[in-house]
């Protein structure tokens, strides 16, 4: 069953307990989002769930909320070292965002939590198990070490939840997943939720999920429509300046921008100190305690630009981001559905901005591609760079260049290839036409047998012999040419047996003067 774009009038009306009805109250919410009206009740019905739903739909409390009155209706309790709910997360961000979810809507619930993550001690992780806990928020690859350790035991979880499944997809964590699973008992309730579905997450969808309820709110993999997207199409050595002028030309209140690597995302930030324009940086390098310290900062406004990874961003749930840019197009069109999704929350509007130089084309074609439209151009792209109003190459020709004369073949930035231009008279495909033209011909080169027999006594070092090799080589470079010119028809031979017979009394000359030399150095 697929629910699409579902709306109930209240929370009341989800059978949610009165504790959680309270919470949810003082937070100030009392209607569900779609994807929290499709997966609550189905969740409470005992039944397996597969969401799809763009980041900031709310995803996180769709699946909290059905945890807490799970935990509210058995108060039975746990298991030393273990957990009655799993809920595994990409990164060390994300799970302390669902923790706080947690501790938020189940504030007058008697209740239990921990988050088990990379990147910190595992020594007070380990301790808050020791008890057991009703709910236990983790990242793969650390709950697999306390696992083998025993410091973790999951054959009393009753209900496990894949979150951001399609980022731990692209992390890699595939593996570890397949094997936590396989860890949990068979009998449980599972919950997969992703904004995205690529075919990996539905293979493991049907390999471990029973009878899901498919719950997709909006088109999956479209933008939502409230954020307004332009482009900018500039050369790659200008990207920084171009980033810098068009932030001081936004009224920004909270901006999010993206770069693919963690080391440009220092570097950008940087830049943007250096310019007078408040920034951080947050990804992977950057210890736990630092990058909670730049979330922080960046939630309570002081400061308000955010240089972010994609994977670091995960965890980023902040209202109010008005901007996002991508510094670099991502290479994965799905990503970039991730990326302007930290914009338009809670019904707001946003601005995403992205900037593009030429290597990056072939990724703005895919997002494109995706999202179904072509994005607008910004006034700031440069109008030469811009795909469709860039000057076309003229067919067949090359423009003079330091490369222009290089043979078709060869290696460099002047080879014949791609339907370019090659030399008069050479067919497509052939290489051999100007390879006479690589270095003159040399009388090592001659063709003829007896010329490469006569030849050998030329090693002599005297000053003599040398001399006379000298002026044969310049005879024999223009006798090689007429010797290739006369191959080629069957009368040749008797011109190239004249040349031969001139080139032989010259052999002969050479070789008298060799051996008189010699006789001159031995006495």
């Amino acid at each position: 069953m697929v629910c699409e774009s579902l709306h109930l009038k209240e929370f009341n009306t989800l059978g949610l307990a009165e504790p959680i009805l309270r919470a949810l109250t003082a937070e100030g919410y009392t209607t569900p989002t779609p994807i929290q009206a499709g997966v609550i009740p189905a969740m409470l019905d005992g039944k397996d769930i597969v969401g799809i739903a763009q980041t900031g739909t709310g995803k996180t409390a769709a699946f909290v909320l059905p945890l807490l009155q799970r935990v509210h209706e058995i108060r039975k309790m746990p298991y030393p070292k273990s957990c009655k709910a799993l809920i595994l997360a990409p990164t060390r961000e994300l799970a302390a965002q669902i923790e706080d979810a947690i501790r938020t809507y189940g504030k007058y619930l008697k209740s239990s939590s921990a988050v088990i993550v990379g990147g910190a001690k595992a020594g007070p992780q380990i301790r808050a198990m020791s008890r057991g806990v009703d709910i236990l928020v983790a990242t793969p690859g650390r709950l697999e070490d306390l696992m083998s350790t025993g410091a973790v035991m999951l054959d009393q979880t009753n209900t496990v939840i894949l979150d951001e499944a399609d980022q731990m997809l692209d992390l890699g964590f595939m593996p570890a997943i397949r094997r936590i699973m396989q860890a949990l008992p068979k009998k449980r309730q599972t919950a997969l939720l992703s904004a995205t579905m690529p075919k990996q997450i539905r293979g493991l969808a049907e390999d471990f999920l029973y009878k899901p309820v498919e719950v997709s709110v909006a088109p999956q993999s479209k933008p939502i429509e409230r954020i307004t997207q332009s482009v900018i199409h500039v050369e790659k050595a200008n990207k920084r300046q171009i980033l810098v002028d068009v932030m001081r030309r936004e009224d920004i209140d909270r901006a999010v921008v993206f770069s693919r690597t963690k080391h440009g995302a220092n570097k950008l930030a940087q830049v943007l100190v250096q310019n007078g324009i408040q920034a951080d940086a947050i990804h992977g390098n950057k210890s736990q305690s630092q990058r909670v310290r730049t979330l922080d900062a960046f939630k309570a406004g002081k400061v308000p630009i955010l240089v972010a990874t994609d994977i670091a961003a995960r965890g980023i749930d902040v209202d109010g981001v008005s901007h996002v840019f991508n510094f670099d197009l991502p290479n994965v069109p799905e990503v970039f559905v991730h990326r302007i999704g930290r914009t338009a929350r809670a019904g707001a509007t946003g601005i995403a901005i992205s900037i593009c130089d030429e290597s990056e084309r072939e990724f703005l074609r895919d997002i494109q591609k995706l999202i179904g439209f072509k994005i607008e151009l910004d006034e700031l792209s440069a109008t030469d760079l811009v795909p469709e109003q860039a000057p076309e190459k003229p067919g067949g020709k090359r423009s003079a260049g330091r490369g222009r004369s290089k043979p078709a073949g060869t290696s460099g930035r002047g080879r014949a290839r791609n339907g370019r231009a090659k030399p008069e008279g050479a067919k497509a495909g052939d290489q051999r036409t100007q390879e006479p033209r690589k270095a003159p011909a040399r009388a090592d080169a001659s063709p003829t047998g007896e010329n490469r027999k006569r030849r050998r006594p030329q090693k002599s070092k005297g000053r003599n012999g040398q001399g006379a090799q000298n002026a044969l080589n310049g005879e024999n470079g223009q006798s090689g040419k007429r010797n290739q010119n006369s191959q080629g028809s069957k009368g040749g031979r008797g011109n190239q047996g004249g040349e031969n017979a001139g080139l032989s009394r010259m052999l002969g000359n050479i070789e008298r003067s060799q051996r008189a030399s010699g006789r001159r150095q031995s006495a």
